[in-house]
This record gives C-alpha cells, sequence and structure tokens, in this order.
C-alpha cells in the first residue's frame, strides 16, 4: 500500500470515528439539517421502501405534514399523536397529487394515508353548490365491503366536517332510490361497494362528470371477490380527458386538474397489477416492511386436530378468555351459525356476521361486539378484512383459509395500533393446499412449526410446482 493510500484510509478511518462521536439522530434534527444519510435511516427505522422516481421525503411528524391548519386540528382530536409508516411515506405523496400504490399490513392506518391527501386536494376546489352538484361527486372511495364503506365513513367525516365537506357512502343492503336521492343532494366525496356504485351510474342516479380522484382501498380483497368489471366499470366512468401524460418527463399544465388515482392494498396480485398498469400514471409504490407478512406483534399458533375435535378446543380457548375478545373465523356461513349456536347453548357471549344476514343485522352484530355487549364474535371472511375493532385479543381460525392471504388479513384484526395480540389456527389434513405457505408465513415471523406441519410432504413443496408432482414410478407402484 503506497503512501497516499493510507493517508486516504487515515482519512476515512477519522471521518468515521468523527461521525459516530458526533452525528446526532435524525430525531435530535431540524427538518433543514436532515441529511440523505438521515433520511435513508428514518426510512429503515420504519421500513419504508419506494419504488418510483421524484418521490418526495416522507413526514416525520405532523407539525411537518404541510397539511392545512383545519386538519391538523382534526388530526390531534382523533388523538393521532405520531403518523404510521404508512401515513408518513403516502401523505406527502398525495399532497402532490401523486398516483400511489400503497402496500402495508393490515391495521397500519391507511384510511388517514389517503383521505387526508384527498381532503386537501377538495378544499381546493370550487365548493358544491347547486350549480354544480348535478355533475356528481369530487371523489370517490371504492372499496370491497359494505363495513369496510361505512367505517372509511366515519373515518373520513372525522375530518371532513372540519372543511365543510360532505361524505356520502353508497353500499348494497340499502334502498337504491333512497341512495340516488342523497346523491342528487349533492356531495364532495363518495365511499362505494362497485357493484352498487355502477347500478347508480347506469340508472343514471349519478354521474361522475367531475370526479378528478379516485381511491380503490383493498384493492386485492376486490380481486378475490371477482370485483374487477365492476371496478373498471367505475373507473371508465370518469373522465378521461384529464388522466396526465404517460410519459413522467412531460410538464404537467398547472391551469388543468388531472385525475388523481391511488390503490392500497396488503398484497400486490396479479388482478391489481392489471388495474394498475390501466389505470394508474407513472404510480410511486410504497412499500411497509414486507407484502402480506402478518405483524410481529401477533403471536400465532397453530394446532393439527381431527376436524370433531375443533369444538372442544375452541370452548378450552374461550375459556380462557375471561372479560377479552376473540374473533372466531369459519370459512362458510352455516359452519358459522352452528358454531355460534352451540357456543351461545353453553352460556358464552357470542354473536355471528356473515354474508348471508341483512345488512341492518350484520351493522347491529358488529356494534354489539365493539361495545362488548358481546365478546365473541363468529364470522366468515366478511370480518377478514378492513374491520377496525380496538382491542380483539384473539382471533381463532376455527377453519383454515384456502389461500395463505385470507389468513394474513384474519389475524390483522389482532394486534393492531402498537398492540400484542394471539392467533390461533385449528390445521386438519384438508387444509394440505394451503400448508407450504403457512409454513413459510410462521418461520417468517419466528413462530413455532408444528412437527406435524413441518414433516407433512405438502409443506416441503408449494401445492402445483414441478417439485410438488409424483413421480411416473410412484404412479405405476400405486397402478395409476
Amino acid at each position: 500500500m503506497d503512501r497516499r493510500e493510507q493517508k486516504k484510509l487515515a482519512a476515512t478511518d477519522l471521518y468515521e470515528k468523527f461521525d459516530m462521536r458526533v452525528d446526532r439522530h435524525w430525531s435530535e434534527k431540524n427538518l433543514e439539517e436532515m441529511t440523505e444519510r438521515d433520511w435513508r435511516i428514518f426510512r429503515e427505522d420504519f421500513n419504508i421502501s419506494y419504488k418510483g422516481s421524484r418521490i418526495p421525503q416522507p413526514m416525520r411528524s405532523w407539525a411537518e405534514s404541510k397539511l392545512a391548519p383545519e386538519l391538523l386540528r382534526a388530526v390531534e382530536r382523533a388523538g393521532y399523536k405520531t403518523p404510521s409508516p404508512i401515513q408518513m411515506a403516502a401523505v406527502p405523496l398525495g399532497l402532490q397529487q401523486r398516483d400511489v400504490i400503497g402496500v402495508a399490513e393490515t391495521g397500519s392506518g391507511k384510511t388517514a394515508a389517503f383521505v387526508l391527501p384527498m381532503l386537501t386536494y377538495i378544499s381546493r376546489l370550487s365548493p358544491m353548490t347547486e350549480e354544480n352538484e348535478a355533475e356528481g361527486p369530487y371523489a370517490i372511495v371504492l372499496v370491497p365491503t359494505r363495513e369496510l364503506a361505512l367505517q372509511i365513513e366515519v373515518e373520513a367525516v372525522k375530518f371532513a366536517c372540519y372543511l365543510g365537506i360532505k361524505v356520502v357512502s353508497i353500499v348494497g343492503g340499502q334502498s337504491i332510490e333512497e341512495h340516488g336521492f342523497r346523491l342528487m343532494q349533492g356531495c364532495e366525496v363518495v365511499i362505494a361497494t362497485p357493484g352498487r356504485l355502477l347500478d347508480c351510474l347506469e340508472r343514471r342516479y349519478a354521474v361522475l362528470n367531475q370526479c378528478n380522484y379516485v381511491v380503490l382501498d383493498e384493492a386485492d380483497r376486490m380481486i378475490d371477490m371477482g370485483l374487477e368489471r365492476q371496478v373498471a366499470g367505475v373507473l371508465d366512468a370518469m373522465p378521461s380527458t384529464n388522466l396526465k401524460p404517460e410519459n413522467e418527463d412531460e410538464d404537467l399544465d398547472e391551469k388543468r386538474i388531472y385525475r388523481t388515482t391511488c390503490m392500497f392494498s396488503a398484497t400486490m396480485p396479479s388482478g391489481v397489477e392489471r388495474l394498475a398498469r390501466k389505470y394508474l400514471r407513472n404510480p410511486v409504490v410504497v412499500n411497509i416492511g414486507t407484502a402480506g407478512k402478518a405483524t410481529d406483534l401477533i403471536t400465532q399458533h397453530v394446532i393439527m386436530l381431527k376436524e370433531n375435535s375443533k369444538m372442544f378446543r375452541l370452548k378450552q380457548l374461550l375459556g380462557e378468555l375471561g372479560d377479552k375478545t376473540a374473533i372466531v373465523f369459519c370459512n362458510k356461513r352455516n359452519v358459522a351459525d352452528v358454531v355460534a349456536k352451540a357456543l351461545d347453548k353453553e352460556g358464552y357471549r357470542v354473536t355471528a356476521l356473515h354474508g348471508g344476514m341483512s345488512q341492518e343485522q350484520r351493522e347491529t352484530s358488529l356494534e354489539s361486539f365493539k361495545t362488548k355487549r358481546y365478546n365473541v364474535l363468529v364470522a366468515t371472511d366478511v370480518a377478514g378484512r378492513g374491520i377496525d375493532v380496538p382491542d380483539v385479543s384473539h382471533v381463532i381460525n376455527h377453519d383454515m383459509p384456502e389461500k395463505i392471504e385470507a389468513y394474513t388479513h384474519r389475524i390483522g384484526r389482532t394486534g393492531r395500533a402498537g398492540k400484542t395480540g394471539v392467533a390461533t389456527t385449528f390445521l386438519t389434513l384438508h387444509d394440505a393446499e394451503v400448508f407450504y405457505d403457512l409454513r413459510q408465513v410462521l418461520v417468517q415471523s419466528k413462530s413455532r412449526v408444528p412437527p406435524e406441519l413441518a414433516r407433512h410432504e405438502a409443506s416441503k413443496f408449494k401445492s402445483g410446482s414441478v417439485l410438488d408432482r409424483p413421480s411416473r414410478r410412484k404412479d405405476r407402484a400405486y397402478g395409476h
């Protein structure tokens, strides 16, 4: 090593020592003091990663968010002390009216991440009056289920009331004529299930002539439910002349209003990517943690057993519940009813929730569970996503779902808002199709893998893969 290289190495060592001793952590710095290294550490601290160009820095606090004073007051009154990682990343992008794909685990605060920028955008437009209310809302939020629509409505109203912005929900199970009447009275924001909103559009109860802001929440769930056609139908009813140019280097006309499209999801299946390619322009993809990964705050237990042993083990677990709350998931409506009736007969404070119930019954059941009149909710996947019930201490999968994404969303009903939770899953040999994926999730989250699952051939290779197929020699041996 020559003298020049020795000097360079010594200077590097000196810099690193100086850096370690003197440089302060980003949390001790003012915004203008932040270096690129500080921002990199900040993003790592909160597991925030981006894909895209010209990305603004995330916000460290609500005070640095550039939200209007009215919205900051609303945030404070809602008790949001510090933004969650998805809010840190998505709010600055939303305020720039960038198209966004937000991928974050359940219970991560996605609703405020899109509601606050959306309301900021609307506040800059002309007030809704008798002259323009017939042209439809300024923004729509599409969601897969009625329960999620009503929940987002509550959250949006919490913030919108400070700006004088009117929010209306449009969901199935209610009179479409009543929806038409409410829409014709004028509102800035519509929160809807795709099928019901498309019905309103086709019957001319609603138009989207001035709608230039759209949010697809739980987009992967809408695809899973076969709602892609309805979602596309709603998006195609919006003005097509205001799409941003496909070339991201092309300058935008500051006098024009462009369409802003945001998608929020916990996973990214091919159907979601298909919608994104068609309707989003140069989106920034925001990833919080690992897409589809169960939160580290949830302790996961998997119990291998026979079908006829499930009720006995379920009663054992619920007997340990005390005053805490639990959600018991079943795959089918009739099973949920049978389980709920059996528990009710045993004296448990139990209620049910599934798609076979009327909207009024579902709302009553959910509200009774939230207020702890009942502390056990037996439900299908209707309650697997978007339902926010504080302090659910235990999620029990009476039936293992057929897809690992549904498992992730179900157990995400507990361990929310920084609190810990427990998820217990009953597994039988009939669930072999999902053994491999479940084992992967358990290993990634450092949870115990039951020996019966670890030993089973189906847990070693993904179902349908080449390695999963039996050899010809084995086929001949069994006379196939």
